[in-house]
């Protein structure tokens, strides 16, 4: 399937032919609440009635508002999460929003996307 460019302009959502969503955001954006609406829209969009595993690529994100976090932690067509990113300010946002908010599924963070591959495709753990 095709990416979608998620309302607002500033990420893409995918549904691989591996059965794994792939969320990326444009690089040095700043996410706010209204761009995690628009994205989690466009992931159940894309899922229709299925839960899938789902990498979201945060490599080059500048800022993720508080709001905005607050959004990610709503339910969604993902049965897992990946967070994938590279630096220690990706750490420091993904630490900041898994210790704060109680994720809706089994979601950890990366910095190796086959690490995290791998970990997505696994099943029941």
């Amino acid at each position: 399937m095709e990416p979608v460019l998620v309302d607002g302009g500033k990420g893409t959502v995918e549904l691989r032919a591996d059965g794994v969503i792939h969320l990326m955001w444009e690089p040095k954006v700043r996410i706010e609440v209204e761009d995690a609406q628009a994205a989690m829209a466009a992931v159940n969009r894309i899922a229709g009635d299925g839960n899938y595993p789902m990498l979201v690529d945060m490599a080059t994100t500048e800022n993720v508002s508080i709001q905005a976090r607050s959004v990610f932690s709503i339910p969604c067509a993902a049965n897992r999460i990946a967070l994938l990113g590279s630096s220690p300010v990706d750490r420091i946002i993904a630490n900041f929003f898994l210790g704060v908010h109680n994720p809706p599924c089994p979601t950890r963070f990366f910095t190796s996307r086959d690490e995290s591959m791998k970990w997505l495709q696994q099943t029941g753990k």
